[in-house]
């Protein structure tokens, strides 16, 4: 594990972290209430983006720093961190789930649906902090919720 570039790590877990907290602070209303704020929208929508682009780096990182394979997608990084030991094959689905929704966030931005943005920012959005668990308890690490 040694050749794991904690610095680069810890920042984009810590950027990960803060999109969270920022997802957490926003979501903080009923639906109507979100439905109704297209500000509150797009800023939840871009820290969700945020959150699942610096997850995909952390797997990039590790995957290249300990030689674990070439990914043929980004999917595929999540399945090589489950082969190594990185997550489990819950926390592997969840990340693909996840890596579906930022292409469709990106890539298909019409198709998204406000109700699910809601559902996503209450209630899977800690699936992210998961992963980050997962990936520090791998490397040795302790992380704190």
């Amino acid at each position: 594990m040694a050749l794991v570039d904690i610095d680069l790590i810890m920042t984009k877990a810590a950027s990960v972290e803060k999109c969270l907290n920022r997802i957490a602070y926003k979501s903080r209303v009923d639906l109507d209430t979100f439905l109704d704020d297209l500000d509150r929208q797009e800023i939840i929508l871009f820290n969700i983006q945020m959150a699942i682009q610096n997850c995909i780096d952390i797997a990039s990182h590790i995957i290249s720093d300990e030689g674990l394979g070439i990914p043929g997608s980004t999917n595929d990084m999540f399945y090589l961190l489950e082969e190594n030991g990185y997550l489990s094959r819950d926390l592997t689905e969840k990340m693909v789930k996840a890596v579906g929704f930022n292409n469709l966030m990106l890539h298909e931005h019409e198709k998204v649906e406000m109700d699910q943005v809601f559902t996503i920012a209450r209630k899977n959005i800690s699936d992210l902090n998961d992963y980050l668990k997962s990936i520090f308890s791998k490397i040795g690490w302790i992380k704190e919720v």
